[in-house]
């Protein structure tokens, strides 16, 4: 008798397709389809709430320690940039172990530098602590493999795009949270009539982060203990009855890294979600230093760009499936271009705004097509090569790291709109790489095609 770990499901499911669900139902949070959905998406919120934790935080440090705009991008750099190799390794290691776990051991091990934010005391050690903070931007590749092992492919882009902005969502809920609420709570606990307004600001941002690192690794002990590898139990348990094949780390990397798709997907990724950590890591000091706001009140507007991911990212992958059903993977990868190249054309548009409310406006916009395209570009990675989703989806979502390092440079040494200037050009290029995907069995952008079942 074949092995499950549940006699039925909340869920209707594909029992051809490894009993994998094809719906979803939000309100729902059963094992194992539903239970491992709110996982994704809670756990890479969490993930971002301990990654960007420092960011609202940067211009009270820079105060404090004397830091330049130069070794604060170095910094933004190293946070970001040492999630590549992470990412590069979890693609794999989902193939392998699943997410369950690599959620567990990333957001334990993370939320202890978080928790010492408090030790900075010069460029070199906030440098080092975010690059041991910056590995857990990994948890996206398990995030977007485990919705992909649980969801049939006529709803996996919708349950990639929701888990992956709603995970998103921390980026901005991080900076309001942090800068605008508990910031000024702990500056209040800190005020004892005595102390200078210096002191208190520099106590307050020095404890702060341990708020984040307790849910961190709270979160990472509950989703190893709560939830399910995949539909029919977990995957030692499938590897002891026989139903799941050892699997080979390198091959799985090596299938997914061969395939030319995984590259063009890898460019556009960082075009889009390469932008929104530069984003994350920017905006509020861009509206601190460029419309001379307060660090609440730019930590506030800057977190609008993140809240975008309630159900920007969402829509661009709900839109991928309904053009698929449409138009087949012309119809994913046709709507992947048209958001990819409006973001492109907003983001010079944004470059220019002199007035502070004109470039909130825009930034709201920027932003929907910034995760929209986020969200169509995993409408498409679930087809590339299907034995090998994990490596693949690591090898793109590295490419959103990879490219927050190159515009990060770009803003390191360059004024905020030239640096503007080449991120907008380089999302509009971007955007026509989309006429080179060429996936074994779908149609194409330009020369179309049948898409097989």
């Amino acid at each position: 008798k074949e092995y499950r770990k549940y006699d039925s499901y909340a869920l209707n499911v594909d029992p051809d397709d490894d009993d994998k669900a094809t719906e979803i139902k939000l309100c729902n949070f059963s094992r194992p389809h539903m239970r491992a959905f709110h996982f994704s998406w809670w756990c890479f919120f969490i993930a971002f709430f301990i990654w960007f934790a420092i960011a609202p935080l940067l211009g009270e440090i820079k105060d404090t320690i004397g830091l330049t705009k130069q070794q604060i991008w170095t910094s933004n750099i190293v946070g970001v940039g040492g999630t590549i190799f992470m990412r590069f390794a979890m693609g794999p290691a989902c193939d392998k172990f699943g997410s369950r776990v690599l959620f567990a051991i990333l957001l334990c091990c993370c939320s202890i530098p978080t928790a010492m934010t408090g030790i900075i005391n010069s460029p070199t050690t906030l440098t080092v602590l975010r690059l041991f903070i910056g590995f857990v931007g990994a948890t996206f590749v398990p995030c977007q493999y485990w919705t992909s092992r649980m969801f049939c492919k006529n709803v996996v882009g919708t349950a990639n795009a929701l888990v992956g902005g709603w995970g998103n969502l921390g980026g901005g809920v991080t900076q309001i949270v942090v800068g605008s609420a508990l910031f000024p709570l702990f500056k209040y606990f800190y005020n004892d009539g005595a102390r200078t307004t210096e002191r208190i600001a520099e106590l307050a941002w020095r404890s702060v982060n341990v708020v984040p690192a307790v849910v961190g690794f709270a979160t990472g002990v509950a989703v190893y203990c709560f939830s399910d590898d995949a539909p029919k139990g977990q995957y030692k348990d499938l590897k002891k009855y026989g139903q799941m094949p050892e699997v080979s780390a390198a091959a799985s990397f090596r299938d997914g890294a061969l395939n030319f798709n995984t590259w063009l997907l890898f460019i556009q990724y960082a075009c889009c979600f390469g932008v929104e950590l530069t984003m994350n890591n920017a905006a509020a000091l861009y509206f601190r230093e460029e419309f001379d706001q307060s660090t609440e009140s730019a930590a506030a507007i800057a977190s609008i760009f993140g809240w975008m991911n309630l159900f920007a990212r969402g829509f661009g992958g709900f839109m991928s499936d309904k053009f698929n059903a449409r138009m087949g993977m012309r119809g994913r990868l046709l709507i992947h271009t048209i958001c990819l190249a409006a973001e492109g054309g907003l983001v010079l548009v944004f470059a220019n705004s002199k007035s502070l409310v004109f470039a909130i406006i825009l930034m709201v916009f920027f932003s929907v097509f910034v995760q929209a395209a986020e969200g169509t570009s995993y409408g498409i990675v679930p087809y590339v090569n299907p034995p090998a989703t994990g490596s693949i989806s690591g090898i793109v979502g590295a490419g959103g790291n990879t490219g927050a390092v190159a515009f990060g440079m770009g803003f390191r040494q360059l004024d905020y709109k030239p640096a503007f200037y080449i991120m907008g050009f380089s999302i509009l290029g971007s955007s026509f790489l989309s006429v080179l995907i060429n996936i074994k069995g779908c149609s194409t952008l330009i020369c179309g095609g049948v898409d097989e079942d």
